[in-house]
């Protein structure tokens, strides 16, 4: 297509490939199928594209701009001003900078603006936030309570169990196909995001379980019913996002931990909890599923208490 050579080449159109001009929610509509089409971007990905795009639109329509040619490098300062004054972060503006940067270069490319009104705006400096993490004390705790019988609480149990084994993330867990599971070779395998597909190896707890949830809890849930998902209520579908976060703040309210607990916290500690044992980043990396190691180079903080520890025991002027 021209717009990947345009946009790969960086440069605008003749003035004869100039089109006519048209509604920018036309103009968006073309952009996300063009991400999703072209560029492949996962669901997720062009959904967050989507959200950002129409807060920006939302923005201009209140301004009585509604053409392409019109957006200006003010209405981009003055929208991202906007943004400042309603307190949100560095990361999430610096968000919002690359959705449009990217939709400006789309319009650029396929000749419906001549210059690019992102080209002048910087991207805002963050400091990168450090996750926090449970404790390998307070992941027991967690993992420790009794299932007892109930197919919901077995359920429950394999899915914590599982979380903390392969840090895979929430969205991963919860649409898990039974088929991606082997118990016996002890892996999962997991599309992530991208449709990037990984293998994630697990213990024998977890392994156990997984076997005492699919042998008795998910027949007794799913009542002769069928379903691919591994993770199912008993209404035998599965399992949406917001309920395994309810699950999880549960069971921290039972064991008494009072961090603000969340799936993601879970994640981080199976990174955080990997390093600190002697794994090397590029496992933790495949595993976690990050295109970048560093993304995954955020984890090594975890170290610094340790190395302290050790400097201040071994050191002769310590």
């Amino acid at each position: 297509m021209k717009t990947r050579r345009r946009m790969a080449a960086g440069r605008s159109p003749s003035p004869r490939s100039k089109r006519a001009a048209r509604p920018l929610e036309l103009l968006q509509d073309e952009f996300l199928h063009y991400l999703a089409a072209e560029r492949r971007l996962a669901a997720n990905t062009v959904i967050s594209y989507q959200a950002d795009l129409a807060a920006f639109l939302t923005f201009l329509g209140q301004r009585d701009i509604h053409q392409a040619e019109a957006i200006a490098v003010d209405h981009i300062r003055d929208y991202l001003a906007h943004g400042r004054a309603r307190q949100l972060s560095s990361r999430t503006l610096g968000r919002h900078i690359c959705t449009l940067r990217a939709f400006c270069r789309f319009l650029l490319a396929e000749g419906h603006i001549q210059v690019d009104p992102t080209g002048l705006i910087d991207h805002p400096k963050s400091g990168r936030k450090l996750p926090h993490v449970l404790t390998e004390a307070e992941v027991n705790e967690l993992l420790a309570v009794s299932p007892g019988l109930h197919p919901l609480a077995l359920r429950n149990t394999a899915m914590l169990h599982l979380l903390y084994a392969t840090g895979m993330r929430v969205s991963e867990l919860v649409k898990l196909p039974t088929a991606a599971v082997n118990l016996v070779a002890g892996y999962i395998r997991v599309l992530g995001k991208g449709s990037k597909e990984r293998l994630i190896p697990f213990g024998e707890e977890t392994r156990a379980r997984l076997n005492d949830y699919i042998r008795q809890g998910r027949p007794l849930l799913m009542k002769r019913r069928t379903s691919d998902f591994l993770f199912v209520t008993n209404r035998g579908t599965a399992m949406s996002r917001l309920r395994f976060w309810q699950i999880i703040r549960e069971r921290a309210l039972i064991t008494g931990i009072t961090k603000k607990i969340s799936p993601h916290l879970l994640r981080h500690s199976f990174a955080t909890h990997l390093l600190q044992h002697g794994a090397d980043l590029r496992s933790v990396q495949i595993m976690l599923g990050h295109a970048d190691i560093a993304t995954t180079q955020i984890y090594t903080h975890v170290d610094r208490d340790r190395l302290k520890a050790v400097h201040a025991r071994f050191h002769p002027r310590g």
